[in-house]
């Protein structure tokens, strides 16, 4: 078992456990970050890399990438160590502080533990054609992180919601067909993005394959080269495709957390809004993992929640030490602790 120490363990490197490592660093607070996914950037990166986000104060719009980079450079001079690849599976009361294992048999000795977890552990929706598994990662994927790979391709895209809207006319521009099925005319995706389809649509830069639904696949070896497609009547028809992107939702469990004591609200994580303080000594949540009266699900809801956990835990990390109040203006970025 590889073993480390530390000040905070933070579960989650999204957008608001990256911004929390920040916080962290500023009141000389050394963080491990734990991600289940291999790169930094939680859902940011895994759903919609090349997303805009219009709601981060004093960025008009900026990518979701480029938000995770801009976090990721912020929280740098303070030398978080990441574990990714990892799940944390348990951890249990140690001395004046916790020991927070892994999946991978990491060991890190912490003073407080920050859940940044997100809706917790997430997979995709999988529709229920026979086989898909054989081809996923080969023709089906279940999120676009670069629209450029797809540049050229005949693409086909299954659901209704905004995912499978928003790709499609952003495909439009780069895939060589883009063809959008869906078992009803009406699609659930904003008005603005909807109205948009119809008029790619009726521009023949889009096919509307509707009231379909997906029924199969076909394939020359591993290499996929058509959808099949069905209506309640069953009737049917082949589409040509070399790519597959159904956009079923997600699911979402708590995974491991759910067996850690918490007290839930509607599978969340309740806290106290004060202190984001959990019902478990040392533990701390933050982001649209948590559940509190007039809790907003916003990324920037998140920046100011890590900020009241950092200040919260530091008199866990430092006992005895005063905590002043102070600017970033007026203190500066600390140097290296």
């Amino acid at each position: 078992m590889t073993q480390h120490e530390t000040d905070i363990v933070v579960v989650g490197a999204g957008p608001v456990g990256l911004f929390a490592v920040f916080e962290a660093g500023m009141l000389r607070m050394r963080c491990h970050v734990v991600d289940a996914l291999d790169v930094a950037g939680g859902q940011c990166v895994a759903l919609y890399p090349e997303k805009p986000i219009y709601d981060i104060p004093a960025y008009p719009r900026i990518d979701a990438q480029d938000l995770v980079e801009r976090l990721t450079e912020q929280a740098a001079p303070f030398a978080p160590t990441y574990h990714l690849g990892e799940q944390v599976t348990a951890f249990e009361p140690s001395g004046d502080g916790l020991v927070v294992t892994t999946s991978k048999g990491t060991a890190i000795r912490a003073r407080a533990l920050l859940i940044a977890a997100g809706c917790g552990a997430f997979g995709p929706n999988r529709p229920p054609i026979p086989g898909i598994e054989r081809h996923e990662g080969k023709g089906v994927q279940y999120l676009v992180r670069r629209r450029d790979d797809l540049r050229g391709k005949r693409v086909v895209i299954a659901g209704g919601g905004d995912s499978a809207v928003d790709w499609a006319i952003s495909l439009a521009e780069v895939a060589a067909s883009v063809q959008v099925v869906h078992r009803r005319p009406k699609f659930r995706a904003a008005a603005e993005s909807a109205a948009r389809l119809e008029a790619l649509a009726k521009e023949g830069r889009i096919e509307l394959v509707v009231p379909y639904q997906l029924a199969e696949l076909e394939a020359d070896g591993d290499r996929l080269t058509g959808v099949v497609v069905a209506t309640l009547d069953g009737a049917r028809k082949t589409l040509p495709a070399d790519v597959l992107l159904p956009f079923f939702g997600l699911a979402m469990e708590l995974g491991p957390i759910a067996g850690w004591g918490l007290a839930l609200e509607r599978n969340l994580i309740r806290v106290d809004p004060a202190t984001l303080a959990t019902n478990v000594a040392r533990v701390f949540a933050v982001g649209d993992i948590v559940a509190y009266p007039g809790k907003l699900k916003l990324i920037l809801s998140g920046f100011a929640e890590a900020a009241m956990a950092a200040h919260a835990m530091h008199h866990l990390v430092h006992p005895g030490a005063a905590l002043h109040f102070e600017y970033s203006t007026t203190t500066g970025v600390p140097g290296r602790f």
